[in-house]
């Protein structure tokens, strides 16, 4: 983070969005205080709280995806939730903290791995060791199992291997470790005992208890005794099971959390989505009333407080949250004046023009163009759009989205679905298989997309 300059984060913004540039600049500017706050002392430090954002703007323009970009350019934790799932308490819906119960588990997931891909190497070899075991196992040292033996004279000695016999065993330990490393023996079937993980879960959900606040799982678990189940597989699949089992042992659990909760408090980022739904339009009633409930509780989740998740109490001070919503029917006013004040900072983003929406088609690193492009290609099919077969693309899909509904670009992936239906339903039985996507071949394909509505469905 301290070598994004937020010149660099929006340049990073500019290779999957195009235009918008005041909300990227916005949400630069939020995401370098975060790293300028680090580096303040500790008194200072807690003082200083993030600067959240609304973004208002119809839907398909970017909102979304600045966010998501913004939150993995700098690897935090993520969790876009609607605020419409929400509402009032004693009402049926989710009640607001399970943003933040959404937001650890993000948080630990990212942990995970990283601590997983840390110890994956040394998981590898204790897994080679454990596939050896089963395919050329060493004696066991044996030893007297019932301690009356050795009053009735039985002597155990005779089944004690030799040396020989275990200098042999070694050896074909060491030539059948070759073979694995060598790749030889991946379809051979072995027979591995697998830790039954999901009997616990099964058992909660069947008695109806929610785990989503609490770690029953774990509290049971401690004195009831762990189950496993055999399973004949492959080699190659044998591997990979075995080296999750033992990365899951050699990762510290109790670090994963305290390392996801820290990551969480300080770097999380909540994208509230649709809160202009829950914006009340006046009157405080009807359906206002519960509106204007679900806003007051969020409002303390936004200013700052301790939610308790199954991992430990998680401290709301220093989330960034991004409110986005269309605002057609309500504005940002409407919202309760407390829940205003927690989201200082509003950006318009603008409507996508025709040349936005030929832009999208071409510019972005993973462009639709270049997905289709890359699809059709495994059947061997070459698509070659023409300068002009783009910009008819984003013009019939400008007329779509100002005279029908204005759904952005998302306009776009329903357009090249009907453009190219022909081409990948056919794939590799086509004969010609350069596909030259010119203004003639778009007009013809899309034609029946730009016809005027048939006025005859509205007549009685």
């Amino acid at each position: 983070m301290e070598n994004l300059t937020p010149k660099q984060i929006v340049a990073e913004l500019d290779r999957y969005i195009i235009g918008q540039d005041e909300a990227k600049k916005t949400v630069a500017v939020a995401l370098r205080n975060r790293y300028r706050r680090s580096m303040l002392d500790g008194k200072l430090k807690e003082e200083v709280t993030p600067t959240n954002i609304i973004m208002m703007g119809p839907t398909g323009v970017g909102k979304t995806e600045i966010a998501r970009r913004l939150a993995k350019l700098v690897k935090a934790p993520f969790v876009k939730v609607e605020a419409t799932k929400f509402t009032e308490v004693g009402y049926v819906g989710r009640d607001v903290e399970s943003m933040i119960r959404d937001l650890v588990e993000a948080a630990i997931r990212m942990i995970e791995e990283d601590k997983t891909l840390a110890v994956r190497a040394q998981a590898q070899k204790l897994a080679e060791e454990r596939l050896l075991d089963i395919l050329a196992p060493l004696p066991k040292k044996s030893g007297m199992n019932n301690p009356l033996e050795m009053f009735f004279g039985k002597n155990n000695s005779s089944n004690q291997p030799t040396d020989s016999e275990i200098a042999n065993i070694k050896e074909q330990r060491e030539i059948l470790r070759q073979k694995l490393r060598r790749m030889e023996l991946e379809d051979e079937i072995v027979e591995i005992d697998v830790k039954d993980t999901n009997s616990m879960n099964d058992m909660l959900e069947s008695m109806g208890v929610d785990d989503s606040s609490g770690n029953f799982g774990e509290m049971f678990s401690g004195f009831m005794p762990s189950r496993t189940k055999k399973r004949k597989v492959t080699i190659e699949k044998a591997r990979k099971i075995l080296t999750e089992e033992e990365a899951e042992k050699l990762v510290d659990h109790d670090d994963v959390k305290q390392e996801a909760i820290n990551l969480a408090e300080q770097s999380g980022i909540v994208f509230l989505d649709e809160i202009d739904k829950i914006a009340s339009s006046g009157g405080g009633h009807g359906p206002d009333v519960s509106r204007e409930g679900v806003q007051r509780d969020i409002l303390p989740i936004v200013e700052g407080s301790v939610v308790k998740t199954k991992y430990g109490n998680v401290k709301t001070d220093h989330i960034l949250f991004i409110a986005a919503g269309a605002f057609h029917v309500s504005k940002p006013e409407d919202l309760i004046p407390e829940l205003q004040g927690r989201f200082p900072v509003r950006v318009k983003l603008e409507s996508l023009r025709e040349k936005d929406l030929g832009r999208i088609l071409t510019e972005p690193d993973c462009s639709l163009i270049k997905q289709y492009t890359a699809l059709v290609e495994v059947d061997g099919i070459s698509l070659k759009f023409t300068a002009d077969g783009v910009q008819e693309i984003a013009h019939i899909a400008y007329i779509l989205n100002e005279e029908k509904e204005n759904i952005g670009a998302r306009r776009l992936n329903g357009m090249m679905e009907r453009l190219l239906a022909d081409v990948m339903f056919e794939g590799s039985d086509l004969d010609n298989k350069d596909i030259v996507i010119d203004k003639d071949y778009v007009d013809k394909q899309l034609q029946n997309v730009t016809k005027v509505d048939d006025l005859s469905r509205f007549i009685l």
